[in-house]
C-alpha cells in the first residue's frame, strides 16, 4: 500500500465524514482527564475544533504533504492565533500541542470504522494521519513559544514603564525614583519618560533618586550622565540624590566624573536645593 493511498483515504474521510470526526474529537477532549472546563468551556472548544478541522480538510484536499507549503497557510495562521491566545491565557506548551495531538484518536477511530476490513489501507492511512498531526503539533509548539516570548517581552516593557514613574514634587520640580539595576534598555525607558514629562510640565529641575539602585558601576554612571545630558538639552537641570557612602566610594574608585551634576545624600536634601533654585522657601507655620 503506497503513502498516496493513505493520504487519499484521509482526504476522503475528512471530505465525507468531517462532522462525525468533529463530534468524536470534541467528545474525547471534553472527557479527557486534563480537560479544564473552568478555563475553556465546551462552546469555545467546539468552535476552535471546528475551525481547525475545516482548515485541515482544505489543506489535505490540496494533496500537498509539506505543512510549510502555501496550501497549508490557513492551518498555520490558525495555529499561530490559537497558540498565541493559549500563551496569553496561561496554558502550557504541552496543553497547546495536545489540542492537535488529541485529534489523532478521533481520526483513527473513524478510519478504523471505514477501513477495518482493509488492514493495509487502514495502516497506511493511520500512519499518514499520525505523521501529519505530529508535524502540526510540533508547529503549534513552536508558535506557542514565539507567542510566549512576545508576551514576556511586552510584560517586561510594561514592568519597565511601571518601575520608572516620574513624579511631580512641586510646580517645576520632577522626581524620578529608580529602583533596581539600570541597564541600557531601562535607561532608554527612563530617558523617554523623563523627557516627555519635562515637555508636558515645563519643569526646570529633575531629581533622579538612586536610593533604590543597589550598586553603581561605570556603565550605570554613564547611563545616569546620558539621562542628565538629555534633560539639560530639554532645558531642565538635574540633581542626583541617594548617594550613599558605598556608592560615593565606588564612583571615586572607578574614576567616574560627574562633572557639574549636583549630588545629594537624600531626596529631601535634593528637594531643598530645587526649591532654593526656584526662589522658594518652606518655613514652619507659627502658632
Amino acid at each position: 500500500m503506497t503513502p498516496d493511498a493513505g493520504a487519499a483515504a484521509l482526504d476522503d474521510l475528512l471530505q465525507q465524514e468531517e462532522a462525525a470526526v468533529l463530534q468524536t474529537w470534541i467528545d474525547q477532549q471534553v472527557s479527557a482527564p486534563g480537560y479544564r472546563a473552568d478555563r475553556w468551556n465546551r462552546a469555545e472548544l467546539a468552535e476552535h475544533s471546528r475551525r481547525f478541522l475545516s482548515s485541515l480538510r482544505g489543506a489535505v484536499a490540496s494533496g500537498e504533504a509539506d505543512v510549510q507549503a502555501r496550501a497549508w497557510q490557513g492551518v498555520r495562521d490558525f495555529l499561530d492565533d490559537f497558540a498565541t491566545m493559549r500563551a496569553q491565557q496561561g496554558f502550557s506548551a504541552s496543553e497547546t500541542a495536545t489540542f492537535v495531538f488529541s485529534l489523532k484518536q478521533a481520526v483513527f477511530d473513524c478510519l478504523r470504522a471505514r477501513h477495518g476490513a482493509a488492514p493495509d489501507l487502514l495502516t497506511a492511512s493511520t500512519l499518514h494521519a499520525s505523521t501529519l498531526l505530529d508535524r502540526l503539533g510540533l508547529l503549534a509548539t513552536e508558535q506557542y513559544q514565539r507567542g510566549r516570548e512576545q508576551l514576556i517581552v511586552r510584560q517586561q516593557q510594561e514592568l519597565l514603564e511601571l518601575s520608572t514613574p516620574v513624579v511631580a514634587l512641586w510646580d517645576g520640580v520632577l522626581a524620578l525614583p529608580l529602583i533596581g539595576t539600570l541597564d541600557s534598555a531601562r535607561t532608554q525607558v527612563v530617558m523617554e519618560n523623563l523627557l516627555q514629562r519635562i515637555v508636558d510640565t515645563g519643569a526646570l529641575i529633575a531629581i533622579i533618586d538612586i536610593t533604590g539602585v543597589p550598586t553603581v558601576d561605570t556603565l550605570t554612571a554613564q547611563h545616569l550622565l546620558k539621562t542628565v545630558a538629555a534633560a539639560r538639552l530639554m532645558g531642565a537641570d538635574c540633581i542626583i540624590s541617594g548617594i550613599r557612602p558605598q556608592i560615593a566610594q565606588t564612583i571615586v574608585h572607578l574614576g567616574v566624573e560627574l562633572g557639574s551634576v549636583v549630588t545629594k545624600a537624600t531626596l529631601a536634601d535634593a528637594f531643598t536645593i530645587a526649591l532654593q533654585r526656584l526662589g522658594l522657601v518652606v518655613s514652619k507655620r507659627q502658632g
